[in-house]
């Protein structure tokens, strides 16, 4: 029987879906030798398929790594412009790793990595609701009523966003900035800049400090750690309750 060919990439864990059919479209793809741009391409257990010259299958182990993102660094496995990729830190791992979403470039914290196609598209999917909490540096100091409309849901390019929550930790009333804490479960670009600009409070430096149960602790930043079997497990529960 014959599959999408970005079905057959998730299963082998080079990406999730979606971001397979991104790798198939860069022209990154060959099945029997030939490159393959087009989406709708399906292949059998037969045919010999590709990545980069490198063959997919279920051969390579499943890892996950749980990184302390620096700002200025790429969130991706390459980059068109040869700047450093979150990749990058990781030239002593065998695996073919990725990153689990994204952080944008100038924001830091905390970003997974792995070749586990299922389980980033059950934290990448925003019916999974997966919990990522930021602390974002903003320009002046919001006030409550502000902050509901965060908490309500606030439109954004025409759509509104998931009720958020918030919690100003720290205000700099000579600097008219303050530090607040957000906690969202989507993950579109500029999600959390978008919403602070909205209620007119422009982010000036933003950190991921937790996704779901996980944190920072014990790691600076550029350092990551393997995540132990029973955190993996644990994010699968999770993303179960969802399904």
């Amino acid at each position: 029987m014959a599959e999408r060919l970005q079905k057959v990439m998730a299963k082998a864990g080079v990406a999730s879906r979606r971001k397979s059919e991104v790798i198939i479209a860069s022209g990154r793809v060959s099945v029997n030798n030939k490159v393959v741009t087009e989406l709708g391409t399906k292949v059998k257990v037969s045919d010999s398929v590709e990545v980069d010259g490198v063959p997919i299958g279920g051969k390579e182990k499943k890892v996950y790594f749980l990184f302390y993102k620096p700002r200025r660094i790429i969130s991706s496995v390459s980059d068109e412009k040869n700047r450093k990729t979150v990749v990058d830190f990781f030239e002593d791992i065998p695996e073919r790793i990725y990153p689990v979403g994204r952080l944008d470039y100038d924001t830091s914290g905390l970003l997974l990595l792995t070749n586990d196609g299922d389980l980033d598209n059950r934290l990448t999917h925003p019916k999974y609701e997966v919990e990522k909490t930021y602390v974002a540096k903003v320009e002046g100091i919001p006030t409550n009523d502000e902050l509901k409309q965060l908490r309500l849901g606030i439109k954004i390019h025409g759509k509104k966003t998931s009720p958020a929550k918030t919690n100003i930790l720290e205000t700099d009333p000579k600097k008219k900035t303050a530090v607040v804490q957000l906690t969202i479960h989507e993950g579109k670009n500029h999600e959390v800049k978008n919403m602070f600009k909205a209620i007119n409070h422009p982010v000036k430096k933003l950190k991921r400090e937790s996704y779901s149960f996980l944190n920072l602790r014990g790691l600076q930043s550029g350092e990551f750690r393997p995540l132990k079997k029973i955190e993996v497990e644990r994010l699968y529960e999770i993303t179960d309750k969802k399904s």
